[in-house]
């Protein structure tokens, strides 16, 4: 029953389409087929060129996977996989919305917010990444995917570490890697695209 708890407080709260909402209301765009039709940040700035909109959105995807964390560890304290189960389907419904006809953002705002309380590891290793990518190819896009990568791969070489910094911790190294995997494949996957684009861009710019 309280794993069930938990998957309906995190769906619920994940399937809450913040960027879709904001946009609709203050632009009257519906974001779902407007510029790259993603349920997130990144898509609110570039078709609103709102920098105030866009991290809006950010915020408040990033505080649905807080409190997706928040809630079931107020209620169920000392548990690690009830907060998880939490977390992963807050960034499913955010992915995949119930009420958008299952379009979605990408989950890494979600994601973010909520590992910062469970599992702060992942997200310090990711950012860090993020930014050095980022400062290297000046693609935002690239930089994610490569940050998704590169942060599973740390995870894993620096499991001990990262076992410790699990709160609550987590009943075993196998359930917090199950917890990391399941996480990034979920935003990988709603990355596919995008990094298919840029590896075409790079053979034809490779081409000409």
């Amino acid at each position: 029953m309280k794993y069930l708890i938990c998957i309906i407080i995190g769906y619920a709260l994940g399937s809450i389409p913040t960027a879709y909402l904001i946009v609709r209301k203050t632009k009257g765009i519906d974001i779902t087929n407007t510029g790259t039709g993603n349920v997130g940040a990144m898509n609110s700035f570039e078709i609103t060129d709102s920098k105030v909109i866009g991290f809006l959105v950010l915020l408040i995807d990033a505080l649905k996977g807080l409190l997706s964390i928040y809630i079931p560890v107020l209620f169920f304290r000392g548990e690690f996989a009830y907060p998880a189960i939490s977390l992963i389907f807050a960034v499913f419904s955010h992915c995949y919305n119930p009420w958008l006809l299952f379009k979605g953002g990408r989950g890494l705002a979600t994601a973010f917010g909520g590992t910062i309380l469970l599992f702060p590891f992942l997200p310090v290793v990711w950012l860090t990444i993020w930014i050095f990518i980022y400062a290297l190819k000046r693609d935002i896009l690239l930089a994610n995917i490569g940050a998704i990568i590169l942060s599973f791969i740390a995870v894993i070489s620096a499991n001990d570490i990262a076992y410790f910094y699990s709160f609550p911790r987590a009943d075993s190294m196998s359930l917090l890697m199950l917890f990391t995997t399941s996480l990034l494949i979920l935003i990988f996957i709603k990355h596919i695209d995008p990094f298919i684009e840029i590896i075409n861009k790079s053979k034809r710019e490779k081409d000409v």
